[in-house]
């Protein structure tokens, strides 16, 4: 009976683990145009400068605006300094509202690309971006209920 209840519970964990590896397949790096559209991931070496951008349980990124060069490679260093887990996800404007839907039916999905940190209270992180194509990229936090509180801002990419 041990046996079968830890076969059972193991095939279980199994299951769990393709489930959630398929969806964290599905959306880490899944980007593919999209990231081109908004730069890409860029050498921490090279950033030409950093960036402190602050959460907080008020739903808003300080700043919310930011102002970049074309071509500039920036150091994101990102402070969650709510009680709530947050996160600061680069994008379009699409492909964010597109990862925040999928982020209401899953809330406890992980991630791990680049464009984006994930953070729990008082945990600071940082995304080093390189904005490869003057214009917007918008940044939000997609955990529920965040995005739809105002929590999101914009880079503008001059040229």
């Amino acid at each position: 009976m041990k046996h079968t209840f830890r076969n059972t519970a193991f095939v279980a964990l199994l299951a769990l683990a393709a489930v959630g590896a398929s969806a964290a397949g599905n959306h880490a790096g899944g980007h593919g145009d999209a990231d081109e559209a908004i730069g890409k991931p860029g050498a921490a070496a090279k950033a030409t400068r950093t960036i402190n951008v602050d959460m907080t349980d008020g739903m808003r990124f300080t700043p919310a605006d930011v102002r970049v060069k074309q071509g500039e490679t920036v150091r994101f260093v990102v402070k969650n300094s709510g009680q709530l887990k947050h996160e600061l996800v680069l994008g379009t404007q699409k492909e964010l509202k597109e990862h925040y839907e999928a982020m209401k039916k899953n809330p406890e999905m992980e991630h791990a690309d680049p464009n984006m940190v994930t953070l729990a209270a008082g945990k600071s992180g940082e995304i080093v971006w390189q904005f490869t194509k003057a214009g917007k990229v918008d940044f939000a936090c997609l955990q529920p209920g965040h995005y739809d509180a105002g929590m999101k801002g914009a880079v503008t990419v001059a040229k």
